[in-house]
């Protein structure tokens, strides 16, 4: 059921009008006893769920008595970082999720149905998971906030990707993302329906049915401005999501004629410190970059390579090698096959040799860097040439040269017409 939905490619949420759309969704829903809310982390700061985690504080007081960032593989949130994210929502609201422990099992989808969605490429059963706060906590709403935006694992981010995925277990994050990564990520990123959708619905529809979910969904995309809330949909089914794909894929995604020679992508250092996360300068623009190419990442906050200590390690250990090379890999060393998202990523994180990848880190050697087959150059040198302050989003000239850019990656995709299909 949809209790409010509102958004277009032209629409423009101020503040207040977030903040009513939401109360005038709560009010549908009647009086509740206690809540919990699901909202991002900090590396999804500009989805708007930071302030509509704060409406649903303000409108419910005492009944909101705990808040759940559905970190996934991420590090749990800092007291600075929630402060900057939630305002004056008080802190010791806020619970961290382990998605190594303290797991409930809802239920498990078969292998059989995992072997027909991939198309026979995978056949293992998948563990529907959420952290155990959820089904243990008594409550009767949880308020799953968050960006409906092109994503490369699952195709659209959000929906029930933030209960499964964001509160889920290792299992089922490994699993959820291997089998995005094996499908094909151009097959899937831009797409509401695709084999890793299909499996949450699964989960949703045969085990989720008794958690008091209602989603609050966001579609926030650029603007002259700088940024701009388009949308903004609030349901208790798949109905709510989809009208929210639909819009961001007017809002989110840019066709291009021809790809791209040069983009040069910049990582902002408060949300982007590890390449797990900075490598969506690679995942959204793969599409959109010419074979010989190159992508250069301006990544000032860059300190690590994985959000865990084990999948950092492994991608130290193996690089970014491209799909074959992971595959076979996974078949050869058991810390890989234990850790099928770190295998996952590193083939989201590779060019597949089409075009090369140059990372400027603020915290990380050339040594490091090249060791994970990128290719390296000085931070301070690049940030001159390519000033982030002085460069426009899309087609710039620099000494001559044409180079795309591009200022946030997590609020688009970027294709060719050819390449999306």
């Amino acid at each position: 059921m949809l209790y409010y939905h509102r958004g277009s490619e032209d629409d423009l949420f101020s503040i207040e009008d977030l903040k009513q759309g939401l109360f005038e969704a709560l009010d549908k829903l009647g009086r509740r006893r206690k809540v919990l809310a699901l909202p991002p982390d900090i590396t999804r700061f500009y989805s708007r769920a930071g302030e509509l985690t704060r409406y649903a504080w303000q409108y419910y007081g005492p009944t909101l008595t705990d808040i759940l960032p559905a970190v996934g593989t991420h590090f749990a949130m800092t007291e600075p970082e929630i402060q900057r994210m939630f305002g004056d929502v008080p802190v010791e609201l806020f619970r961290e999720h382990d998605w190594r422990g303290g797991l409930a099992t809802l239920g498990e989808v078969p292998g059989q149905f995992v072997e027909e969605v991939s198309e026979g490429r995978l056949d293992f059963s998948w563990p529907a998971q959420v952290d155990k706060l959820l089904i243990e906590g008594g409550f009767d709403l949880i308020l799953s906030i968050g960006q409906v935006v092109p994503h490369e694992v699952v195709g659209m981010a959000n929906y029930n990707k933030n209960v499964f995925i964001g509160t889920g277990g290792v299992e089922g994050i490994n699993k959820s993302h291997y089998l995005g990564a094996v499908y094909g990520m151009e097959r899937m990123m831009g797409r509401a329906d695709t084999p890793v959708r299909r499996v949450l619905n699964y989960a949703s529809d045969h085990f989720g049915r008794d958690l008091p979910v209602v989603y609050v969904h966001t579609v926030v995309g650029p603007s002259e401005q700088g940024l701009a809330t388009r949308g903004l949909f609030v349901g208790d089914d798949i109905e709510c999501f989809h009208l929210a794909a639909d819009l961001s894929l007017k809002v989110n995604f840019e066709m291009l004629d021809e790809p791209l020679r040069k983009v040069v992508v910049y990582l902002e250092p408060e949300e982007f410190k590890s390449t797990w996360l900075g490598n969506k300068s690679i995942y959204r623009t793969r599409m959109a970059m010419a074979d010989g190419g190159e992508l250069i990442v301006l990544a000032p906050g860059l300190r690590e390579f994985g959000e865990d200590k084990e999948i950092d390690r492994l991608i130290r250990k193996y690089g970014y090698v491209g799909t074959d090379k992971v595959l076979q890999l996974v078949d050869e060393n058991e810390d890989l096959r234990a850790n099928l998202s770190a295998a996952a990523h590193l083939i989201h994180g590779s060019s597949e040799g089409r075009f090369r990848i140059t990372y400027c880190p603020g915290h990380l050697t050339r040594n490091q860097i090249e060791s994970v087959n990128f290719q390296y150059a000085d931070l301070a040198e690049m940030m001159t040439r390519y000033d982030p302050k002085k460069l426009k989003t899309g087609f710039n000239t620099v000494g001559g040269e044409e180079v795309f850019y591009i200022a946030n990656p997590s609020l688009g995709l970027w294709s060719t017409r050819a390449r999306f299909w």
